[in-house]
């Protein structure tokens, strides 16, 4: 019995070794319909300014996506709503060749974990919005299940 605490301790402790993300948040996409109009935003805080973060993008698909790229819009915000930077992306979800999925999968379900900014230094501690909105041409985007950010600080291999 106590080996049995031991491993799923063990395992908890494994799990929840995320001990550099200062936020990590999914925003579902209703029925996997993707509006244009739908732009999900991410509030976080940054409790210290003087050290780098890494941001990323999360996002979560079924294999029925139609496309092998995703283009999307992203826009930071600090905490008054001034526009500190807005930028398009484009996020590589399958093999252009091949069709093959990137990401990790279970079934037709696909997660993936994009590096939106490296080391970046927010301009001083406080509350910031990340924005995102799909600049695909289809309204709606169909089978994109999910999608997300991720703030980690910097300095370890992801």
């Amino acid at each position: 019995m106590k080996q049995l605490a031991l491993v799923i301790l063990l395992a908890l402790a494994i799990v929840g070794c995320d001990t550099n993300a200062v936020y990590k948040e999914y925003t579902d996409i209703e029925d996997g319909k993707w509006y244009i109009k739908n732009a999900p935003s991410f509030t976080f805080d940054i409790k210290d300014a003087s050290i780098p973060y890494n941001i990323y993008y999360n996002l979560r698909n079924s294999l029925s996506y139609g496309y092998y790229n995703l283009y999307l819009t992203r826009y930071l915000r600090d905490s008054t709503g001034r526009e500190l930077e807005s930028r398009l992306d484009e996020l590589i979800l399958m093999d252009p060749k091949t069709g093959k999925p990137n990401g990790d999968g279970i079934g037709d379900i696909f997660d993936h974990k994009f590096l939106m900014k490296r080391n970046y230094r927010f301009p001083k501690p406080g509350q910031y919005t990340m924005q995102i909105r799909q600049y695909m041409r289809q309204d709606p985007l169909l089978n994109v299940l999910s999608v997300g950010i991720t703030v980690e600080k910097a300095g370890t291999a992801n």
